[in-house]
């Protein structure tokens, strides 16, 4: 788990993942150490990597990837929550897999203290991945191409990595808003599979201060999936299918 400053949302995210119904190793890794972080870890017993350097989300990644001693890994966002069948589902989906690269699942997200399943946005990305719904699809490298294309529909936190499968570091470090779906778009041409779960299994949580509502403020977001799109179309038309991804954006405001 990644964490950040003194987020009030840390007890939820830690409480989650340390009662899954399977148990799993969990471990914290922080570049911006403080006592808040320190007691909550000894409080449920969870082992703290301090990182030195400044800290950036591709950076905090990586060296969150760089702790673990596991085949398999899931970077947890410190504000989101994870349902107890989670680390289940993962197993039993990567046991389903002859060569897996990564697993990742349906999300809901919460605004407030609403959890919300299902909403345009939302239904619109499991459109997008349906056709993986199917394990036949699931090494199909042009089908997964063929969706990462059109926009990320993958959420970053519902991800598990088997690590023997990549090349690490995984995340571009200069990039501060799309590096997920730059890691996609990398780990899409590898041999091996896309296991995906259609069932929500964990939750995001949208709320103001965090760092995607900042980097979308400033055009980050924007200027970076542009640069996503030029690899799939060409330049133009990589620009108008940003104009319209670029929509989505409004989505990560409370108010809606």
């Amino acid at each position: 788990m990644c964490a950040y400053g003194e987020s009030p949302y840390l007890r939820y995210c830690l409480d989650s993942v340390c009662n899954q119904n399977i148990c799993s190793h969990v471990i914290v890794s922080t570049s911006t150490p403080n006592s808040y972080i320190a007691e909550l870890c000894d409080e449920f017993s969870v082992e703290c990597f301090e990182n030195a350097g400044a800290p950036g989300i591709g950076k905090d990644w990586n060296r969150a990837l760089s702790h673990v001693e596991t085949p398999l890994a899931t970077i947890a966002h410190q504000d989101d929550v994870y349902l107890p069948e989670y680390a289940e589902s993962l197993l039993d989906c990567f046991n389903r897999s002859k060569v897996p690269l990564i697993y990742f699942c349906a999300y809901g997200e919460i605004r407030g203290n609403e959890i919300i399943d299902y909403s345009p946005l939302l239904n619109i990305k499991r459109f997008m991945l349906s056709p993986l719904k199917n394990p036949k699809h699931w090494k199909s490298v042009g089908l997964r191409r063929l969706i990462l294309s059109f926009g990320s529909p993958i959420s970053c936190p519902s991800v598990s990595y088997n690590l023997e499968r990549m090349h690490l570091p995984l995340f571009n470090e200069e990039m501060k808003c799309s590096l997920d779906w730059d890691a996609w778009e990398r780990i899409s041409m590898l041999r091996g599979d896309f296991v995906y779960d259609s069932t929500v299994r964990m939750r995001h949580r949208i709320h103001p201060g965090s760092e995607t509502s900042h980097l979308i403020e400033d055009s980050t977001r924007t200027n970076e999936d542009y640069e996503m799109m030029c690899r799939f179309w060409p330049r133009a038309l990589a620009g108008c299918m940003n104009r319209l991804y670029s929509l989505s954006q409004k989505s990560n405001s409370i108010s809606k």
